[in-house]
């Protein structure tokens, strides 16, 4: 006999039973009035595991007596999208012109060429997509795709929501009303499960069918069965940019202590270590820049290394060049000029290029002027003259500040001696 999981006998039958998500289910929710109307147009749940995204979809569906196809994304293709829109054409006459409504799991696996697959049908109305993902559908669904579907979020199970989960199981479930558990403390439950009713669930379950005879659940005898506790890490969901954001704003506010503590938690935690290493570059770049070049040789040395390297001996490349970014001066100059420059160019346009900075590639643009007047630098003392670079418009406008630091001060004075009071130095 197939053991069915607590989580799976306690999926909700009904609206009334499904727990959170109040902004989207309640009585003033935007889904709610949706279904209410008896119409639903195409949209993606986005949220963390076990938020209930897969079980809404599903109450939707019995909400509105729509026909229901249901895909997963890690073992569905092309094919499989293209046989459950055919049959929801023929659906159509069948269920009185009802949409089938064709929910995919994991949406953001779908390669480019599966999601293009789905545009004809979900444009011309032959199928209602419910989508659910736990990574941002802004990055992994594509733009066409997106722009025929809302987007509504799911919010993590707040404690009380996990309480009400439990106390249900214990009030209504077969198997756990035989136990007889007495829940004396929750928060270690709650902390295991990380806000992931699916996982607190089945825990649960677990801990029922190994408590003593005293029946009761407490802090302590939750920790001592489940010995090691999982680091809640999802590397496609939420926690997976928290925890790379926290990494990164912890070796730019130069903790190197906090930074290597988050990399410690992305490498336990399974996550891809070139991914790491990519975005050490990237810090190297644009939280150190010029204030000490060499960061961004080492960042790169680093990534190069990791991959050929591996695991585990990679854990102390990215340590050593996690520290040495951390404790790096810093400066943000030239992401800010790269900033300036593209908002002067979406505001001013295609100014043009100044005569003598154009190629004079043929005869008849040199008869133009192209290329006339220019100054070759390196025909003069120390390889400089003072010319004009910019277009006329924007003739002195300062886009690098050099940092405060002691390699970008020298530059600063550089380029004072070289410009004088033409830019802002």
């Amino acid at each position: 006999m197939i053991h069915i999981p607590l989580a799976e006998r306690q999926r909700p039958k009904s609206f009334n039973e499904y727990i959170g998500q109040e902004h989207l289910t309640g009585p003033e929710g935007s889904l709610w009035k949706q279904i209410q109307g008896g119409f639903i147009h195409s949209f993606i749940l986005w949220g963390p595991p076990g938020t209930g995204k897969t079980t809404l979809a599903k109450l939707i569906c019995t909400e509105l007596d729509c026909p229901f196809f249901n895909l997963s994304a890690i073992n569905s293709g092309v094919k499989e999208v293209r046989e459950v829109i055919e049959k929801a054409s023929k659906n159509t006459g069948l269920y009185q012109n009802k949409r089938s409504i064709l929910f995919i799991d994991e949406i953001h696996r779908f390669s480019k060429s599966q999601q293009d697959s789905l545009l004809a049908a979900v444009e011309k109305g032959i199928i209602t997509l419910i989508g659910a993902t736990t990574e941002n559908p802004g990055f992994e669904v594509i733009p066409a795709l997106l722009s025929r579907c809302q987007v509504y979020v799911l919010n993590p199970l707040t404690a009380e929501n996990l309480k009400k989960l439990l106390n249900n199981a214990i009030e209504n479930d077969s198997e756990i009303k035989k136990i007889k558990p007495v829940i004396k403390e929750y928060e270690t439950l709650i902390l295991l499960s990380g806000g992931d009713a699916r996982r607190l669930l089945n825990l649960f379950e677990l801990i029922c069918f190994s408590i003593d005879e005293s029946k009761e659940i407490t802090n302590e005898k939750v920790s001592s069965i489940i010995k090691q506790n999982p680091l809640l890490y999802d590397k496609n969901g939420e926690q997976h940019y928290d925890i790379i954001s926290a990494f990164i704003k912890s070796i730019r506010g130069s903790d190197p202590n906090a930074a290597v503590y988050w990399l410690a938690r992305m490498i336990e935690s399974g996550e891809d270590l070139k991914f790491i290493a990519r975005r050490l570059l990237i810090s190297a770049s644009e939280d150190i820049g010029n204030a000490n070049p060499n960061a961004l040789i080492l960042a790169n040395s680093t990534f190069q290394a990791v991959s050929i390297i591996g695991y585990p001996e990679s854990r102390i490349l990215l340590s050593q060049c996690t520290i040495y970014l951390a404790t790096s001066p810093k400066s943000n100059a030239s992401y800010e000029a790269i900033g300036k420059a593209q908002a002067i160019v979406k505001e001013t346009g295609n100014l043009p290029v100044p005569m003598h900075l154009r190629n004079a590639a043929n005869k008849l643009l040199k008869e133009m002027g192209y290329g006339k007047d220019y100054k070759y630098s390196h025909d003069f003392p120390f390889n400089f003259t003072e010319q004009e670079f910019m277009p006329d418009l924007l003739n002195g406008t300062t886009l690098y500040e050099p940092g405060n630091n002691p390699k970008e001060q020298n530059i600063k004075d550089i380029l004072k001696k070289l410009w004088g009071n033409k830019y802002k130095y």
